[in-house]
């Protein structure tokens, strides 16, 4: 027979009630009898049967997280905070990506609505708010992360990304850049945002912005690459770069030095997002930090507060403040004149120009 509660309650001679408050982590209950409880369940290897448990309170205790990629850093950091927000609440995450796919992403919301997810957390692809919708009028609730979708009346949590734009590239100018490229995401608001913040970043000093410095590398490493290679065959070459995200960044990187140029007295890199990794590169990278763990716990504590609320929730859009983290691949002389260093870049690029 499966241990119960009762049986729990009966060797501690505390009440069932006192036992259910403990295994769900809610009331007002002792630090002293807390750990008994909990020591007592732990002998006695009780289960909870979340079966049972659905049909008295008509909840799942799961959450579904909608992913474009989970293995992406920034991605995997904002599951594991909300993860970590909700498993105090005693929710479970089911997490689902969707690899940038609008139409699959339709399906794998229909999946996590079929298993009666009692919240969602998601970061779109979708173009039209008629997906979210469809969810809000089953009234699951539901918060959105990263990507805002117009239309649609939902929670939203993430960071001013035209404040990143405007942050990378003013860093740049400040560290003497004044042929300043960007390496651009995928077709969604985000990467227009950051590429607004850098366009606007350069007309207020007076600096160019012109087409041929802006290259779509989408969001991985591999794509940084290829773009950045696009950028060493133009007349001048950019001496400072910035990036979509890390992984970009890092790709761009990679060509930088293939092409035997110096990072970053001939071209600086700042990218965004300050992955957990971008410290202990071989060229520690200066990026912007958009408070990717604080995204996650804000998102989960947004639908733990729709979940819980007894009437409509208010629609809340919480966005964090982008923080410049300064690191070796910026980290140029500010004393050396742009237009020597232009020189050495040039002389430098000569053979990878004819490649």
């Amino acid at each position: 027979m499966p241990v119960t509660m009762q049986d729990i309650a009966k060797g501690l001679n505390v009440s069932v009630v006192t036992v259910s408050k403990v295994l769900r982590n809610q009331g007002n209950i002792s630090a002293a009898t807390r750990k008994r409880v909990l020591q007592r369940a732990k002998e006695l290897n009780y289960q909870t049967n979340w079966i049972a448990r659905s049909l008295v309170t008509r909840k799942t205790f799961t959450i579904g997280l909608l992913l474009p990629d989970f293995t992406h850093p920034f991605f995997a950091e904002v599951a594991k905070a909300i993860a970590e927000t909700v498993r105090a609440q005693g929710y479970h995450v089911i997490i689902s990506y969707f690899e940038e796919d609008p139409e699959l992403e339709r399906n794998e919301a229909d999946a996590l609505m079929a298993r009666q997810v009692d919240g969602l957390i998601a970061a779109s692809a979708q173009s039209r708010p008629d997906l979210f919708e469809g969810i809000q009028k089953r009234k699951v609730p539901l918060v959105l992360i990263d990507r805002p979708i117009a239309g649609v009346q939902a929670s939203f949590v993430g960071v001013d990304n035209e404040a990143i734009g405007k942050l990378a590239t003013n860093h740049l100018i400040a560290k003497g850049c004044r042929h300043i490229a960007h390496l651009r995401g995928p077709g969604i608001g985000i990467a227009a945002a950051r590429l607004t913040g850098y366009r606007q970043a350069l007309k207020k000093h007076g600096l160019t912005a012109s087409s041929n410095y802006v290259v779509g590398a989408r969001y991985v490493d591999t794509s940084g690459y290829s773009a950045m290679r696009k950028l060493l065959q133009l007349d001048p070459i950019p001496d400072g770069v910035f990036c979509y995200n890390d992984p970009v960044a890092i790709g761009a990187m990679k060509a930088i030095v293939e092409a035997g140029l110096d990072i970053p007295r001939d071209i600086a890199v700042v990218g965004a997002g300050n992955v957990h990794y971008s410290d202990v590169l071989a060229i520690p990278l200066t990026t912007v930090d958009q408070g990717t763990t604080q995204i996650g716990k804000q998102a989960a504590e947004l639908l733990m507060e729709q979940i819980d609320a007894k009437g409509k929730s208010r629609v809340k859009r919480v966005l964090m403040v982008p923080k410049l983290v300064i690191r070796q691949s910026t980290d140029r002389s500010p004393s050396q004149p742009a237009a020597s260093a232009l020189e050495s870049v040039q002389q430098k690029a000569r053979p990878v120009a004819r490649t």
